[in-house]
């Protein structure tokens, strides 16, 4: 091209890059270039590990920390299981940490290439907090790590604004991952805003410790949207499960929740007793259970929404029903939508239509899933995990914390 025109430069060729003045080096992507930047996560992690920010990074096998190392993921950061012939999983080892800080705006989501239930392994952290298995120490389902101890306060790290996806693979019939489990996680780990989205299995499993747990949401998961054992002593408050139809899900999801102590001795130590407000429980419509409280498994459960289900509320095992009736447990500010069965018939229904607050039979109006409340509530911020509230349910109407980081 002529140079009388200043605005173009000389030229004698055609085509717009030479090859001796390649003008688009440095600055941009050519095709291709950003699936070779995308970092692989497997082995075992022995020093501190930083996944930074807004990143993307596939999972290609068992991905475990240990002690004394911690892995921080920043805010934004993906996760990607492959879909491959290697199963997936991240594992906290005891006295390693985990520092997963995801925002509303920006959270961290686990998922998987494959976007079906139980297309990965989830994550699984173990702690030294009590645990009621004979000898006090247990080994983990996934990954046969050591969990349990006597430090109630084992900190284990932070969880805030995760996603985790398509959850639960099955690694045989006996062992099946959650979204997360937490063995024997102390109350030194802080866990807020976690998601479990259509995962198979459970969406939270706790294996005994204290952990307390804030915000959590279980969606659609096939196994229990909730589920603890051997003696979890922990809180929580702002829980929610929500069951999609199986005609439309494409698969059936069993209890809301499914609250255990020992079921192989009922008397071990420390007997669960988790400490729960504001919850609101959706079921999928089937004849199954709700809430089941059995094995011996204690709970002090105020402020609730239970609805879903044929029987929302189950009672089972002497122990269980007998620390219920002796006020050693209690379920007060508990609605229902039908009436509570009891096993034993020692913690009737009648005994719980009389308890402070409880309304059997109850409808609720609730909108996008479960978002509403109940009038009424227990303001259970005497102790300073809880925060004040004088309502039952998990979401109101006009502060929808679910937004902007769950599915």
């Amino acid at each position: 091209m002529s140079t009388v025109d200043s605005f173009f430069d000389a030229a004698e060729y055609r085509g717009a890059v030479p090859a001796d003045n390649d003008w688009t080096a440095g600055w941009t992507l050519s095709s291709g270039s950003e699936a070779q930047e995308i970092e692989e996560l497997k082995g075992t992690v022995t020093s501190d590990v930083t996944l930074a920010a807004g990143k993307t990074y596939y999972l290609t096998g068992d991905y475990t920390v240990k002690s004394p190392a911690t892995l921080t993921i920043e805010e934004g950061v993906t996760i990607i299981a492959k879909h491959d012939n290697t199963v997936d999983y991240i594992l906290v080892e005891q006295g390693a940490k985990i520092n997963a800080a995801g925002t509303a705006e920006n959270p961290i989501v686990m998922t998987s290439e494959k976007k079906e239930a139980g297309a990965w392994g989830g994550l699984h952290i173990c702690g030294k907090a009590p645990i009621n298995v004979q000898g006090g120490k247990g080994t983990s389902e996934i990954g046969d790590a050591a969990y349990g101890g006597d430090d109630a306060a084992d900190n284990s790290g932070k969880l805030s604004y995760i996603r985790l996806e398509y959850t639960g693979y099955a690694f045989s019939e006996d062992k099946e991952a959650n979204g997360v489990t937490f063995y024997g996680v102390g109350s030194g780990t802080s866990v807020d805003h976690l998601q479990a989205y259509r995962g198979s299995d459970d969406g939270f499993e706790f294996f005994g410790g204290t952990v307390c747990v804030k915000y959590m949401v279980a969606t659609s998961c096939s196994d229990d949207s909730f589920d603890w054992t051997e003696g979890w002593c922990g809180k929580g408050q702002f829980m929610v499960a929500y069951q999609e139809n199986e005609e439309t899900l494409g698969y059936d999801c069993d209890c809301l929740m499914e609250c255990d102590s020992n079921d192989k001795d009922n008397s071990l130590t420390p007997v669960s007793h988790p400490v729960l407000s504001n919850l609101t429980l959706v079921g999928n419509g089937n004849d199954g259970r709700g809430v089941r409280l059995r094995a011996g498994t204690e709970v002090e459960l105020y402020n609730a929404i239970i609805t879903g289900k044929e029987q929302p509320l189950t009672v089972e095992t002497v122990n269980t029903e007998n620390a219920l009736k002796n006020g050693i447990s209690r379920l007060n500010y508990v609605e229902i939508s039908g009436v509570l069965s009891s096993k034993q018939n020692i913690y009737t229904n009648d005994l719980f239509q009389a308890a402070e607050g409880n309304r059997t039979n109850a409808t609720f109006a609730l909108e996008d899933k479960f978002i509403g409340t109940a009038d009424g509530g227990k303001d259970m911020s005497s102790d300073s995990f809880f925060t004040a509230t004088d309502y039952k349910g998990a979401v109101t109407a006009d502060d929808n914390w679910t937004a902007g980081w769950t599915l």
